[in-house]
Formats: C-alpha cells, structure tokens, sequence
C-alpha cells in the first residue's frame, strides 16, 4: 500500500538533518557504525561522483526550470553532482532513448517525468537492474520498479478548477474540458474536474471534452465550435498551458457578444501570467516545482542510500523498495495580485543565478 505524505517544506527539513539528530546512541541495535550516507558531525552527505540526472520530455518548458532548481538547491546541500536533460521534443521514444543515453553514464539516481506511463515501464526497470535509483515526478509509469513519485495531487488540482470556475459561474451554466489523452497526469485532472462538477453542481452541464493535444489552434476551435452550441458556455478548463491560450483568445474575443468564458489551466508561464493580470485568464493553479524537484532529489538521495533508513516492515531485509511512497508537493491558486511572484527569470535571478540558462547549468560538488 502506497503511502500519502504530506509534502511540506518542514517536513523536508526535518528529513534533511534526520541523521545530525539521532546522534550516535539513537542507532538501531548493532549498527553502531555512521551511514555512508551520513557525516559523523550530523547531516546528509554524499560523495561529489555521486550523479544525479533530471530526465524531461520538451525540455524548453518552462515548467521544468523551477522543478530543477529545486532539485539542484538539494543537490547542493547534499554535496552531489546533478544535471538537467532530456528531449527537445514531445515524442515517447525520443525521450526514451535519452533516458537509456542517462543510463549510460551511470548516475546514481535519475528523476524522470515521463511522457507515458507505459512506455517507461521497462526502461525504469532497466535502470533500477543496474542500480540506478528512479523517481518519477509530475507524470508516472506506476507499474514500473521506480521507488517513488513526487507531484501535486491531480485529482485535488482538477477538483479545485472545478469549484473555482462553478462557484464563479453562480452554480449554472456549461462548462468544457481540453484534454491531452497521452499523458496520464493531464487525464487525472480532467477526470477529476468533470466528475466534480457533476458531483456538486446539477445545474452545470459539461458539454464538450475535446482532446486539443497542447495545441494552441485546437484550444481556440474548441471554444470557438462549442460556444456556437452551448451559448451558455461559462467555463473552460485545461490541465496544460498551451491549448487554454487559445480557449482564452476565443473566451476574449466572445466577449463581444456577451459571453463571459472563465478559463482556467495547470501551468504558469509569461504569455499565461500576462493574460492573467490583463483579466484574459480567469485562474492558474500552479504546482510548486520547487518542492517537486527539492523532494524528488531527497527521495532518490535516499533510495540510493538505504542504509539511511530502517522502516518497521520486511521490505528491506527482502532487498525490495525501501520507499514505495506518493509525494505530494502542493499547489497553488495564482491570481492577478500575485502573478509577479511566477515569472521565471525574476525567479533566477532572486536565486543568485545571472539567467535561466545559468539556473539550469549543471552542478558538479567538489
């Protein structure tokens, strides 16, 4: 059974400087000696050829920036090498081959958002075979041998679009869905925003689920066609930043005759946060990424050192995963008051990093 853990920054503390407070006679009897991955004066420590790879799939997402700086912050903290990779483009078996060239270079641990559940089963369980520690974030292969996933619940993500937008609407009205069907994640959040709509809101019909595919043109044609049936249309939700771009442009443009289209989606970057503050974008719900990227590296930190841990269970005396945990990392309402806290560059720069690029730049502990 797959434990729920509440992901907060105390608590990620508290796991940092686990070994620096037990001390020496909190040890378990007869296992006296200092953890390999623990320093004798307290603290997590590991070793600077020690590797740690982030695997994504469209690397250029800006998404993924803050997930690595979090990643990279632990990094630091735990004194081992990490570096940002992946594909280009959004193709499963680009990034698989790019997860197999991470494999090659023998890292310690790879924190991995795959594209598709399936289609990393078996290179997952390939690198876990070669001792390779896997984490998957934002998006999950569960059927393979990875020893956790660090995200934001997608269901609470979903739901929570679900009763901003309804309550907005006064409780009546029609609202529609963007899917993109490949990713599972993205599927979750739909599901969920549709099933508490009709849970909670009788009077709020959903009448389009429209697979748009991250693309922007479908986003609009989308709204567009729907509008054109369900004139009462006051609602539009997407779990991506790209296909809401265009539900937004056409929710813009319908203004003109009458209609009032909240459109809300997962992501945050500048063109959303921009339309966001100009009153285009009703709502972004925003994962913490930092968090996500902080916990994945501490989570696969801690499955490539096992003699960190000692769960009450049998797990580890049957060389099984010591883990085995879901990890939510939260999640935010973006609104247009507080939309400058998002942007990415500020974000760089209030790190100490020159630009993005310097954020994403890899970290080799000496």
């Amino acid at each position: 059974m797959k434990k729920r853990l509440l992901a907060l920054t105390m608590a990620a503390a508290m796991t940092l400087s686990l070994v620096g407070c037990s001390g020496g006679n909190d040890t378990p009897s007869g296992n006296t000696s200092t953890p390999s991955g623990a320093t004798e004066s307290g603290g997590l420590k590991g070793s600077a050829d020690e590797l740690y790879l982030m695997n994504v799939f469209v690397s250029g997402v800006e998404y993924w920036f803050p997930v690595y700086a979090g990643m990279k912050d632990a990094a630091k903290y735990l004194g081992v090498s990490c570096a940002y990779g992946g594909t280009t483009e959004y193709d499963a078996q680009k990034q698989v081959d790019s997860f197999y060239a991470d494999m090659a270079k023998n890292p310690a641990g790879i924190i991995v958002s795959p594209i598709e559940e399936a289609a990393f089963a078996a290179p997952i369980d390939a690198a876990v075979e070669q001792g390779i520690s896997v984490v998957t974030f934002a998006s999950d292969s569960p059927d393979s041998s990875r020893c956790a996933y660090v995200t934001s619940d997608n269901v609470n993500e979903g739901s929570i679009a679900a009763k901003t937008i309804c309550e907005a609407m006064g409780g009546s009205g029609s609202v529609m869905v963007l899917r993109n069907p490949s990713q599972s994640n993205h599927n979750i959040r739909c599901d969920a925003f549709i099933a508490y709509v009709e849970e909670n809101y009788p009077d709020i019909e959903v009448v389009a689920d429209v697979a748009t595919n991250q693309n922007e043109q479908a986003g609009y044609d989308a709204v567009m066609s729907t509008y054109q049936k369900y004139p009462d249309l006051g609602g539009v939700f997407c779990p991506e930043g790209v296909s809401i771009v265009g539900a937004a442009t056409a929710a813009k443009e319908l203004k003109a005759t009458g209609a009032d289209i909240k459109c809300m989606c997962v992501d945050t970057n500048d063109t959303l946060l921009g339309m966001l503050k100009d009153g285009d974008m009703f709502g972004l719900i925003c994962p913490d990424q930092y968090m996500q990227g902080w916990l994945s590296m501490l989570t696969c930190f801690t499955d490539a050192h096992p003699e960190l841990v000692n769960p009450m269970n049998e797990r580890k005396a049957n060389g099984d995963n010591v883990l085995d945990v879901t990890i939510d990392n939260g999640l935010t309402i973006v609104t247009a008051e507080t939309a400058d806290y998002y942007y990415c560059a500020d974000y760089a720069t209030s790190l100490g990093y020159k630009d993005v690029n310097d954020m994403l730049s890899a970290y080799n502990a000496e």
